[in-house]
């Protein structure tokens, strides 16, 4: 069944592991959660005041940028962001504009940094969603702590894993692709680069010369070029915004473009998806829409 609702729906509880898989993850949609997380120490515990006294001068990995977009095309470029290593009070001085900064910055490291690089959060979550953990049969390969400036943007792209997307503080924005307007979403080849600072506090990109490039891409849904991407217009994308307390489920191979409100908290949990049926048909949807562009 490929006809996708015109918004994305809510629900008002968790459901039972049996329920979620049956209806959500085998057919491969997306819902709001609501009263799955209230429970979490973290939505009345993480302000300001409490991480810094908590993770305080600890130095941790930022993001940064000239112009918010990390992970994205950028002058013919697949850029990544300059990893800072710094202490985090100093981040969150930029963030609450205590300290002033013509560059971007946000905790965006999506290698488990909850777990690896702020412990001290953990035990304010879960270190997983026992419902999904039952649904799926399998723990979460990472969770992640995002937090970071209004100006940040992750732009268009898919991932291979169940995304619970749990939003602690202010408010996260949605575009939403499912995987069958794959037909109408651009990719190019880029090869990829790195911001990196100069001397004088400007940005450079610097080419990752040994690395091979990297398959993305280059639209902006919230602003698209139909001139050179008139297929996008028949794409047909959602948009939601989930609020402080709330739990998105991001279906596998689902394209998605995000903001945010300016120093959203959010935790989200990636569990591994399944190579199954539908991973084929998304393979050979893939495959397809390649093969038409050579004719």
């Amino acid at each position: 069944e490929l006809g996708w609702p015109e918004s994305v729906p809510y629900l008002d509880r968790p459901p039972s592991p049996l329920e979620f898989y049956r209806e959500w993850v085998s057919p491969n949609k997306p819902c709001i959660i609501r009263n799955a997380i209230s429970h979490w120490p973290a939505l009345k515990k993480w302000t300001s005041a409490y991480l810094r006294e908590v993770v305080g001068p600890k130095v941790v990995s930022v993001a940064v940028t000239p112009n918010g977009y990390a992970d994205a095309v950028f002058q013919d470029r697949f850029v990544m962001p300059e990893e800072r290593q710094m202490p985090f009070v100093d981040f969150l001085d930029i963030v609450e504009k205590k300290v002033t900064s013509p560059n971007v910055f946000y905790v965006q490291k999506q290698c488990s940094n909850l777990t690896e690089e702020f412990p001290e959060l953990v035990c304010d979550v879960q270190p997983d969603i026992p419902w999904m953990s039952e649904a799926l049969g399998k723990k979460p390969d990472a969770v992640n702590f995002w937090l970071g400036e209004s100006a940040a943007v992750t732009s268009l792209h898919k991932d291979h894993y169940e995304n619970l997307y749990c939003v602690v503080s202010g408010e996260k924005y949605f575009l939403l692709h499912p995987p069958s307007d794959r037909p109408f979403i651009p990719y190019e080849l880029y090869q990829p680069a790195t911001y990196h600072v100069s001397e004088d506090g400007s940005f450079e990109i610097v080419d990752e010369k040994t690395a091979e490039k990297v398959p993305w891409i280059p639209l902006d849904p919230l602003n698209p070029d139909l001139e050179l991407y008139p297929e996008y217009a028949q794409a047909k994308p959602l948009q939601c915004t989930v609020k402080a307390g709330e739990m998105l489920y991001l279906p596998s191979l689902w394209f998605h473009h995000v903001q945010q409100s300016h120093g959203c908290i959010a935790v989200n949990y990636w569990y591994d998806m399944e190579y199954d049926i539908k991973y084929s048909y998304y393979q050979l949807l893939d495959c397809l829409t390649k093969a038409v562009k050579m004719l």
